[in-house]
Protein backbone atom coordinates (compact mmCIF):
# COMPACT_ATOMS: atom_id res chain seq x y z
CA UNK A 1 0.00 0.00 0.00
CA UNK A 2 1.26 3.00 -0.83
CA UNK A 3 0.07 7.17 -0.30
CA UNK A 4 -3.33 5.82 0.92
CA UNK A 5 -4.10 2.78 -1.78
CA UNK A 6 -3.54 -0.46 -2.57
CA UNK A 7 -1.20 -1.98 -5.05
CA UNK A 8 -4.19 -2.24 -7.62
CA UNK A 9 -4.04 1.30 -7.97
CA UNK A 10 -7.52 1.37 -6.56
CA UNK A 11 -8.47 3.39 -2.78
CA UNK A 12 -9.18 1.49 0.54
CA UNK A 13 -12.25 0.88 1.18
CA UNK A 14 -13.79 2.12 4.38
CA UNK A 15 -15.97 -0.90 5.57
CA UNK A 16 -19.41 0.49 7.70
CA UNK A 17 -19.56 -1.21 10.76
CA UNK A 18 -22.56 -2.12 12.51
CA UNK A 19 -23.62 -3.47 15.73
CA UNK A 20 -25.80 -6.54 16.59
CA UNK A 21 -26.85 -7.82 19.88
CA UNK A 22 -26.96 -11.12 20.64
CA UNK A 23 -29.50 -12.08 23.35
CA UNK A 24 -31.41 -14.80 24.92
CA UNK A 25 -31.79 -17.06 28.06
CA UNK A 26 -29.58 -18.44 30.46
CA UNK A 27 -27.56 -21.47 28.38
CA UNK A 28 -29.09 -20.95 25.09
CA UNK A 29 -25.80 -20.70 23.38
CA UNK A 30 -24.78 -16.92 22.83
CA UNK A 31 -21.43 -17.29 24.02
CA UNK A 32 -20.70 -20.01 21.63
CA UNK A 33 -22.64 -18.09 18.78
CA UNK A 34 -20.24 -15.38 19.06
CA UNK A 35 -17.54 -17.60 19.43
CA UNK A 36 -17.92 -19.62 16.13
CA UNK A 37 -17.89 -16.42 13.58
CA UNK A 38 -15.45 -14.02 15.56
CA UNK A 39 -12.45 -13.44 13.26
CA UNK A 40 -10.82 -12.15 16.51
CA UNK A 41 -10.49 -13.96 19.46
CA UNK A 42 -13.64 -12.78 21.51
CA UNK A 43 -13.66 -10.91 24.05
CA UNK A 44 -15.67 -12.29 27.21
CA UNK A 45 -16.44 -11.86 31.00
CA UNK A 46 -17.42 -15.07 32.37
CA UNK A 47 -17.37 -16.22 35.79
CA UNK A 48 -17.72 -19.42 37.00
CA UNK A 49 -21.38 -20.37 38.63
CA UNK A 50 -21.20 -20.66 42.32
CA UNK A 51 -23.58 -22.01 45.22
CA UNK A 52 -24.63 -18.32 46.17
CA UNK A 53 -26.05 -18.75 42.93
CA UNK A 54 -27.59 -22.24 43.18
CA UNK A 55 -31.22 -20.86 44.14
CA UNK A 56 -31.27 -17.70 41.31
CA UNK A 57 -29.88 -19.05 38.15
CA UNK A 58 -32.16 -22.08 36.92
CA UNK A 59 -29.74 -24.47 35.56
CA UNK A 60 -32.26 -27.36 34.25
CA UNK A 61 -31.98 -28.06 30.90
CA UNK A 62 -28.21 -27.16 31.15
CA UNK A 63 -27.12 -29.02 33.82
CA UNK A 64 -23.56 -29.13 32.35
CA UNK A 65 -22.94 -25.66 32.22
CA UNK A 66 -20.77 -23.96 34.80
CA UNK A 67 -20.19 -20.73 33.87
CA UNK A 68 -21.95 -17.56 32.68
CA UNK A 69 -21.86 -14.59 31.14
CA UNK A 70 -21.87 -11.20 33.66
CA UNK A 71 -21.40 -8.19 31.13
CA UNK A 72 -20.77 -9.49 27.70
CA UNK A 73 -19.60 -10.75 25.02
CA UNK A 74 -17.73 -9.52 22.01
CA UNK A 75 -17.02 -10.49 18.60
CA UNK A 76 -16.15 -9.04 14.78
CA UNK A 77 -17.00 -10.80 11.68
CA UNK A 78 -16.47 -8.77 8.51
CA UNK A 79 -19.10 -10.25 6.11
CA UNK A 80 -17.78 -8.16 2.93
CA UNK A 81 -14.96 -6.02 2.41
CA UNK A 82 -16.83 -3.25 3.26
CA UNK A 83 -19.43 -4.79 5.80
CA UNK A 84 -18.47 -5.19 9.39
CA UNK A 85 -20.31 -6.21 11.97
CA UNK A 86 -19.86 -5.83 16.21
CA UNK A 87 -21.56 -8.68 17.73
CA UNK A 88 -22.59 -8.19 21.33
CA UNK A 89 -23.32 -10.96 23.41
CA UNK A 90 -25.94 -9.98 26.05
CA UNK A 91 -26.07 -11.53 29.90
CA UNK A 92 -29.14 -14.25 29.79
CA UNK A 93 -29.23 -13.87 33.86
CA UNK A 94 -32.49 -11.61 34.98
CA UNK A 95 -29.79 -10.03 37.69
CA UNK A 96 -27.88 -8.76 34.54
CA UNK A 97 -30.44 -7.19 32.68
CA UNK A 98 -29.54 -3.79 33.51
CA UNK A 99 -26.87 -3.96 31.04
CA UNK A 100 -29.22 -4.37 27.98
CA UNK A 101 -29.69 -0.61 27.74
CA UNK A 102 -26.30 0.18 27.73
CA UNK A 103 -25.74 -2.87 24.70
CA UNK A 104 -28.23 -1.85 22.93
CA UNK A 105 -27.51 1.56 22.29
CA UNK A 106 -27.06 2.08 18.60
CA UNK A 107 -27.32 -1.19 17.75
CA UNK A 108 -29.28 -2.14 14.07
CA UNK A 109 -30.96 -5.30 15.25
CA UNK A 110 -30.03 -8.40 16.96
CA UNK A 111 -30.78 -12.08 17.44
CA UNK A 112 -32.88 -13.98 20.18
CA UNK A 113 -31.45 -17.25 20.37
CA UNK A 114 -34.10 -19.77 21.68
CA UNK A 115 -33.85 -23.30 23.25
CA UNK A 116 -37.19 -25.37 22.16
CA UNK A 117 -36.41 -26.97 25.70
CA UNK A 118 -36.76 -23.86 27.61
CA UNK A 119 -38.39 -21.27 25.00
CA UNK A 120 -39.71 -19.42 28.12
CA UNK A 121 -36.27 -17.95 28.78
CA UNK A 122 -36.36 -15.95 25.88
CA UNK A 123 -39.82 -14.53 25.89
CA UNK A 124 -37.69 -11.74 28.05
CA UNK A 125 -35.48 -10.60 24.85
CA UNK A 126 -38.21 -11.27 22.40
CA UNK A 127 -40.39 -8.20 24.67
CA UNK A 128 -37.75 -6.11 24.85
CA UNK A 129 -36.45 -5.48 21.36
CA UNK A 130 -40.28 -5.52 20.42
CA UNK A 131 -40.84 -2.41 23.09
CA UNK A 132 -38.03 -0.76 21.75
CA UNK A 133 -38.47 -1.28 18.15
CA UNK A 134 -35.36 -3.04 17.58
CA UNK A 135 -35.43 -5.28 14.22
CA UNK A 136 -34.67 -8.88 15.26
CA UNK A 137 -34.31 -12.43 13.84
CA UNK A 138 -35.34 -15.64 16.04
CA UNK A 139 -32.47 -18.27 15.57
CA UNK A 140 -34.06 -21.58 17.11
CA UNK A 141 -30.31 -23.39 18.49
CA UNK A 142 -30.65 -26.99 17.18
CA UNK A 143 -29.49 -28.77 20.33
CA UNK A 144 -28.43 -32.67 19.90
CA UNK A 145 -31.56 -34.17 21.44
CA UNK A 146 -33.83 -31.68 21.35
CA UNK A 147 -37.45 -31.90 19.95
CA UNK A 148 -37.78 -30.52 16.39
CA UNK A 149 -40.97 -28.27 15.89
CA UNK A 150 -42.63 -26.79 13.06
CA UNK A 151 -41.93 -23.09 12.44
CA UNK A 152 -45.59 -22.44 13.28
CA UNK A 153 -45.69 -24.09 16.27
CA UNK A 154 -42.74 -21.69 17.82
CA UNK A 155 -44.11 -18.78 16.19
CA UNK A 156 -47.55 -18.83 18.29
CA UNK A 157 -45.31 -20.22 21.61
CA UNK A 158 -43.01 -17.21 21.18
CA UNK A 159 -46.10 -15.45 19.83
CA UNK A 160 -43.76 -13.20 17.45
CA UNK A 161 -45.34 -10.87 14.41
CA UNK A 162 -45.53 -12.67 11.47
CA UNK A 163 -42.69 -10.11 9.84
CA UNK A 164 -40.59 -11.28 12.87
CA UNK A 165 -37.89 -14.17 10.78
CA UNK A 166 -37.23 -17.28 12.49
CA UNK A 167 -34.47 -19.61 11.02
CA UNK A 168 -33.15 -22.63 12.58
CA UNK A 169 -29.24 -22.79 13.21
CA UNK A 170 -26.33 -24.46 15.04
CA UNK A 171 -24.92 -21.67 17.30
CA UNK A 172 -21.13 -23.71 17.02
CA UNK A 173 -21.29 -23.74 13.26
CA UNK A 174 -19.77 -20.88 11.47
CA UNK A 175 -21.45 -21.07 8.46
CA UNK A 176 -24.81 -21.76 10.06
CA UNK A 177 -24.59 -18.23 12.18
CA UNK A 178 -23.39 -16.51 9.07
CA UNK A 179 -26.79 -16.83 7.65
CA UNK A 180 -28.16 -15.66 10.70
CA UNK A 181 -26.37 -12.60 10.90
CA UNK A 182 -26.73 -12.06 7.12
CA UNK A 183 -30.21 -12.87 8.11
CA UNK A 184 -30.68 -9.50 10.69
CA UNK A 185 -28.86 -7.14 8.37
CA UNK A 186 -31.09 -7.90 5.95
CA UNK A 187 -34.15 -7.77 8.33
CA UNK A 188 -33.47 -4.82 9.90
CA UNK A 189 -32.61 -2.40 6.38
CA UNK A 190 -35.96 -3.22 5.12
CA UNK A 191 -37.19 -2.83 8.49
CA UNK A 192 -35.41 0.71 8.70
CA UNK A 193 -36.97 0.68 4.81
CA UNK A 194 -40.33 0.04 5.83
CA UNK A 195 -40.38 2.71 8.62
CA UNK A 196 -38.84 5.67 6.25
CA UNK A 197 -41.55 4.87 3.94
CA UNK A 198 -43.93 5.42 6.65
CA UNK A 199 -43.13 8.45 7.72
CA UNK A 200 -42.80 9.57 4.09
CA UNK A 201 -46.45 8.51 3.24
Amino acid sequence: MMFGRTERGKPPVEPVTLKILVAGGFGVGKTTLVGAVSEIRPLRTEELLTEAGRPIDDTSGVEGKNTTTVAMDFGRITLREDLVLYLFGTPGQERFWFMWDELSEGALGAVVLADTRRLEDCFAAVDYFERRSIPFVVGVNCFEGSSRYPEQAVRQALDLDEDVPLVLCDARDRTSVKEVLIGVVQHAMAYAAERRQSVTT
